[in-house]
């Protein structure tokens, strides 16, 4: 009998002949074709992928979705997050792991480390070209912990806690009792460590958090951030910008106000807020386009360098290059903090991390020097000996190679107590000015503070067509 097409008939019905009908089913529950996509949906485990929704954009998230065993990962879950990492890379999306562990499963033994050791190269191959966002909900113990050290950012709640070595195995080979919360707590991976560069207060604002970030970036590293225009027309000029820096030099001031000023409807997303707070770091939009902002905080410590300041600057750096984000540097640093625990502990090393990276940066670059700008500080926060594609200064820049009182014990340690005062007051009319470094060059010009907002949006809308020529290279090795 011929298959025919009749008007309201499928195709390959036979004509006169009542369709045969499939037995019932009652083999495992299917899946819910409304629901996000989910990969290896009924491999046993504590972790569960899916492809859903994350900032208005696709994200492979990976869940921590069982409590067994404290959620320890066996060899199916370190599977299951090195498919996800797979999946993120193929699909260029978003990797967002939510977790919550207390460890490789040790009654899987071996079988479970090799799951994990899979997991770790997956994200390791996932760095530079996806986000890789963390949000940690409860425990990370060992090998999921340093999962956490693999990604770009890490959000915890205060539920959380994270730490390579546990609290019995700190006592047993240091003598020392310590609790869950003083090892690993938030608090402590927020203000010492900096693993933790956004504190949530539950798992619900946790993903807000997430998605934000992910709408403030682009998907991967071959493509720019979404433009989203100002919600309010911005101002033209900002007369509050005129009298934020005090007249006294050893006067503070926040410079977060400085940020605000300058973002988009004045929102600012700052990162590792309490980690080196001498240093700002944070994400906003200028005229609609996704910006990193690196500024001194002469709030905390003047505004010195130390080994942390500088290696948050260095990481923020390399993570705003990675995904195409321009950066925006507000400079107002006297030096790097001194300390002979600081020399030995690397201070010339991790220095060089924050010069190397800013060096090292493809994106378009815009420095503005609000005050002090001294040594190899001012070397390292953007100079144009580092390649910033343009400088501003404020009338109010003091670009020198050191403070006043500094370059007279010098230059004229011999002079009298009584003329020390005029000496200060002449370096300080001749050298601690922006006029010098802008005749020379070094500084492209003098801006009223005012203007800073919309000279700043003008700069980054001219260098948005810039384009530079990579080395044909491995990989550098630079300072770690």
């Amino acid at each position: 009998m011929a298959i025919c097409a009749v008007p309201g008939m499928a195709i390959g019905t036979v004509t006169g002949v009542a369709p045969r009908r499939a037995p019932p089913y009652h083999g495992p529950v299917l899946a819910d074709p409304a629901a996000p996509t989910t990969l290896r949906r009924l491999v046993p485990g504590t972790l569960r992928a899916t492809v859903e929704d994350a900032g208005g954009r696709p994200a492979v998230v990976v869940r921590s979705v069982s409590a067994r065993h404290r959620g320890a990962l066996g060899h199916d879950d370190g599977v299951t997050l090195a498919d996800a990492a797979q999946l993120a890379l193929r699909l260029r999306v978003p990797l967002v792991l939510v977790l919550a562990s207390s460890g490789a499963d040790v009654s899987e033994g071996m079988a479970a480390l090799h799951g994990w050791g899979q997991a770790a190269r997956a994200i390791a191959a996932c760095s530079g070209i996806v986000p890789v966002v963390a949000v940690l909900t409860g425990p990370a113990l060992s090998g999921p912990a340093l999962l956490l050290g693999m990604a770009d950012l890490v959000v915890m709640t205060p539920d959380a806690f994270a730490f390579v070595s546990g609290p019995a195995m700190v006592e047993e080979f240091t003598g020392v009792r310590i609790g869950l919360r003083e090892l690993g707590g938030v608090a402590v991976h927020a203000r010492s460590s900096g693993l933790c560069a956004v504190e949530a207060a539950d798992e619900e604002e946790a993903w807000v958090a997430v998605e934000y970030l992910c709408g403030l970036l682009p998907a991967h590293a071959d493509e720019l951030a979404p433009v989203v225009a100002p919600a309010d027309p911005p101002p033209a000029h900002d007369e509050s910008l005129r009298t934020i820096v005090p007249t006294k030099a050893t006067s503070s001031y926040d410079v977060r106000h400085v940020v605000a000023a300058i973002a988009d409807d004045g929102v600012v997303t700052e990162v590792w807020t309490r980690w080196s707070p001498q240093l700002v770091t944070a994400l906003c939009r200028i005229d609609g386009q996704s910006v990193g902002v690196v500024a001194n905080q002469p709030q905390a410590l003047a505004g010195t360098l130390d080994i942390g300041a500088s290696q948050k600057g260095a990481r923020f750096v390399r993570f705003c290059d990675t995904f195409n984000l321009p950066l925006l540097t507000l400079v107002d640093t006297p030096g790097f903090l001194p300390g002979k625990d600081l020399e030995w502990r690397g201070m010339i090393r991790h220095g060089a991390e924050l010069a190397f990276a800013y060096a090292e940066a493809t994106v378009p670059r815009v420095c503005v020097i609000l005050r002090k700008a001294f040594g190899g500080a001012y070397i390292v926060m953007d100079s144009r000996g580092l390649g910033n594609d343009l400088c501003f200064a404020w009338p109010s820049a003091q670009v020198a190679v050191m403070g006043a009182e500094g370059a007279v014990q010098i230059l004229h340690r011999k002079a009298a107590p009584e003329e020390r005062l005029a000496l200060l007051d002449a370096y300080e009319e001749r050298f601690l000015t922006p006029w010098q470094a802008a005749e020379r060059g070094f500084v492209d010009a003098v801006i009223d503070p005012a203007d800073t907002r919309s000279v700043v949006a003008r700069s980054l809308e001219v260098l948005a067509s810039a384009r530079e020529q990579l080395p044909g290279r491995k990989h550098t090795v630079g300072p770690m």
